[in-house]
């Protein structure tokens, strides 16, 4: 169903009939505001036909989590779910158990969450004696390396030394040869100082909080993934590579990721507004139909072809402009990008004409639905990378007609 067209309330058709049966239903949704919204606004039917409803989000003790699984009705976030699953698999008492069985979900926003995030591994671990000088040790090293010293493979996210790179990292350790058993944990250090270096670039992949603290940006959702960490000590080599304290690595305890956890569901669904061009992979992955719903009035709004630009320079340029000609008409403008470092250059540029906006990403996405709901005042300007607050109504402020436009920077899928 196109966007504006009542996901929400449809969804409360299927809940409602599926929940009979006692077995529970589970309502996912992208992040804690559309989960607490929904399970607030929706929750109000479901009590009304008989039915109790749950919500889970996150710093919830063990106690407030049991009870909400054992509503007929609980809304979560996918991550929630997730590792409320990983969890409970590693009880050893059935009374511990957190969930019920995975009896029947709607995932709402569901192209995004079993599609575009299926890989995702969620992963509960604990800590792993290391010594963190080692890795600020091959931090160096790997900064004083230059392109000649390794093969970068972008499309395989892959990097790896060249004969040049080996012989000038053993003469910095001092080694005669590096690749011996004894030196074995030097080249686990020297890789990962070596990706961290290469292919993981800050404010695009992770970002570095004012307190030194190394938080991962969500490729899809641009979001920050509190709690999360990269794995085999690349986290580690990132936070020696920004000079900030290393924290201990991680063993892994548990995880799955999110296309195995959710084909454990006996009944599985979904709702979204841009399903249709994945269907042939809705089908083969996870045995779903897709089914398409025609918007209840003709949809008035523009969809433009894409404009190509020949340097960035230009395309940012352009983009400034429109934004600037909309500005002055008093149209609001949402714009989004697809890293913190595009949304900044914008912002630089507008700042400098003097022209006021809001900006949202990563690094304030606590406040995503309070700017996004606001992008449709009278000369509202807000730029946002794809966190872009799905599932938030924006509303027209007084006087606005027509939003200016949704600009769309570079080829990300947003």
């Amino acid at each position: 169903m196109t966007t504006g067209e009542g996901k929400t309330l449809v969804a409360t058709l299927a809940v409602y009939l599926n929940a009979l049966s006692g077995k529970g239903v589970h309502v996912v949704t992208v992040n804690d505001y559309l989960a607490t919204r929904d399970s607030e606004q929706m929750g109000r039917l479901y009590n009304f036909l008989g039915l109790s409803t749950g919500l889970i989000v996150a710093n919830l003790d063990y106690n407030q989590r049991k009870e909400a699984y054992a509503a007929d009705v609980t809304y979560g976030t996918n991550n929630e779910f997730g590792f409320d699953y990983l969890r409970d698999n590693m009880v050893n008492d059935v009374e511990l158990l957190r969930q019920r069985e995975l009896n029947f979900a709607i995932v709402d926003e569901v192209d995004s969450i079993l599609i575009d995030e299926a890989r995702t591994p969620l992963i509960i671990s604990a800590p792993a004696a290391d010594n963190p000088e080692s890795y600020y040790t091959f931090a160096k090293i790997a900064a004083q390396l230059v392109p000649d010293d390794y093969v970068l493979e972008e499309k395989r996210h892959a990097v790896s030394l060249t004969n040049q790179g080996v012989e000038k990292v053993q003469k910095l350790l001092g080694v005669k040869n590096l690749y011996t058993p004894e030196h074995m944990r030097s080249v686990y250090h020297m890789d990962q100082a070596l990706r961290a270096q290469t292919l993981f670039t800050r404010d695009k992949d992770y970002v570095v909080t004012n307190d030194g603290e190394v938080i991962i940006v969500d490729e899809h959702t641009g979001r920050l993934m509190q709690g999360r960490r990269y794995n085999e000590g690349l986290h580690q080599a990132i936070e020696a590579k920004e000079g900030v304290p290393v924290l201990q690595e991680s063993m892994t305890l548990a995880t799955i990721s999110f296309q195995n956890y959710f084909r454990l569901y006996h009944k599985l669904s979904g709702m979204t507004g841009t399903a249709f061009t994945e269907a042939e992979e809705f089908q083969q992955i996870y045995s779903l139909d897709v089914i398409q719903i025609p918007p209840n009035k003709p949809v008035i709004r523009e969809d433009k072809e894409d404009l190509i630009f020949k340097t960035e320079k230009a395309k940012l340029k352009a983009v400034a402009e429109a934004i600037k000609e909309y500005h002055k008409q008093g149209r609001p403008v949402l714009v989004g990008s697809g890293s913190i470092a595009k949304n900044e250059m914008i912002a630089s540029y507008l700042a400098k004409e003097g022209i006021k906006f809001e900006m949202l990403n990563a690094k304030n996405n606590e406040r995503e639905a309070a700017i996004i709901e606001k992008a449709g005042q009278k000369g509202a300007i807000t730029l946002a990378t794809n966190i872009a607050g799905r599932g938030t109504d924006i509303k027209l402020g007084p006087g606005v007609k027509e939003l200016g436009g949704l600009v769309v920077i570079g080829s990300e899928r947003h």
